[in-house]
């Protein structure tokens, strides 16, 4: 991989028009993802059953289902995007992402467990599980990184988020082994999915991502300062264990708000702000809104494709992510992250 210095966009004002090109591609995007599925509607449809509603089949398809779809999956990309950018940046690990914190794997537990000990069949009350699992695994893996004289380092961190993602791995094969009838609901839950998934339940985690987008804007300019080292920062007056503890909680809102809406998807967080950074440079007050809109324009792209590949059935969004990002994954590893 060439160095973040050979980027695309060197100047600023190529910066905003790709910027601009990208928000602008992310919208076609979510509408062709309204548009196109295993029910055949057109973009005149789409108009009509927002303008014109007759109530017919394809117009409630479009407003209850895909409409739906189509938002759930750009907030979900944005987000675990943007927190794949502050994990790498965090960690110094290129292959860093929301799983290494064990929130994927603590937010799948806790709905795991509301569906083999206590029989719960909400999608309303899987969403909140599954952000308290998450937020409490990230608490976790943060608070065990932090132990010793050495405090908050990045090889604890890591070692702390794989050691706690295979615990909650662990325990939510042993939950499955013994409850093999809530088998089949719980693996398309896991595998990562947007189908399905109501507005209300974006809604009801829209302040906590929203919160977390906000907040990795506001400390771009600092996060600039922490990927120099921790002694340069230091020595430049940033305060870097108040900038880590600020980035471990959005990471929370933002993954965990992820993991509640749609399960855990995975490999977003890795590709993405490598992506990114090949356009823009290293500068995180242009990677991390670029990363935003590249993300929610991945996981768009990968639902609708999923909707495709075996049609009439679907594959949960997460496995296209899978095939889109192990090979990438693959790439980084071999190169020995010399992007960084």
């Amino acid at each position: 991989m060439k160095g973040y210095h050979d980027m695309l966009l060197k100047s600023t004002s190529l910066k905003w028009m790709g910027f601009i090109i990208a928000i602008l591609v992310m919208v076609l995007f979510m509408c062709a993802s309204v548009i196109y599925g295993y029910t055949d509607t057109s973009w005149q449809t789409a108009v009509d059953a927002f303008t014109n509603n007759n109530g017919s089949n394809e117009h409630i398809i479009i407003q209850t289902v895909r409409l739906p779809r189509a938002l759930i999956a750009s907030a979900v990309g944005a987000s675990l995007a943007i927190a794949g950018v502050l994990m790498q940046t965090l960690t110094k690990n290129p292959l860093a992402s929301p799983g290494i914190f064990g929130i994927n794997a603590g937010g799948g537990f806790a709905v795991v467990v509301a569906m083999t000990v206590f029989s719960v069949n909400s999608l309303q009350v899987f969403s909140v599980l599954a952000f308290i699992g998450a937020a409490v695994a990230a608490i976790s893996v943060y608070a065990i990184g932090s132990f010793g004289r050495e405090g908050l380092t990045p090889m604890k961190l890591t070692l702390a988020g794989a050691a706690m993602s295979a615990m909650f791995s662990s325990f939510t094969q042993g939950l499955l082994v013994l409850d093999e009838v809530m088998l089949d609901q719980v693996l398309f839950w896991l595998a990562g999915s947007v189908q399905g998934r109501k507005l209300e339940t974006l809604v009801s985690v829209l302040p906590y991502i929203g919160i977390g987008w906000i907040g990795a804007v506001l400390i771009a300019g600092k996060m600039n300062i922490l990927s120099m080292g921790e002694d340069v920062a230091k020595g430049l007056g940033l305060n870097t264990g108040l900038i880590k503890i600020a980035i471990g909680v959005i990471v929370i809102l933002l993954a965990g708000g992820s993991v509640a809406v749609a399960g855990p998807i995975g490999f977003v967080g890795i590709v993405v702000p490598h992506i990114t950074r090949s356009i823009v440079g290293i500068d995180h007050r242009w990677v991390i809104p670029f990363s935003g809109v590249l993300g929610a324009i991945l996981l768009i792209a990968a639902d609708i494709a999923a909707r495709y590949m075996f049609m009439p059935s679907e594959v949960p969004v997460g496995v296209m992510t899978a095939i889109i990002g192990t090979p990438f994954f693959i790439y980084i590893a071999r190169r020995g992250f010399n992007g960084r």
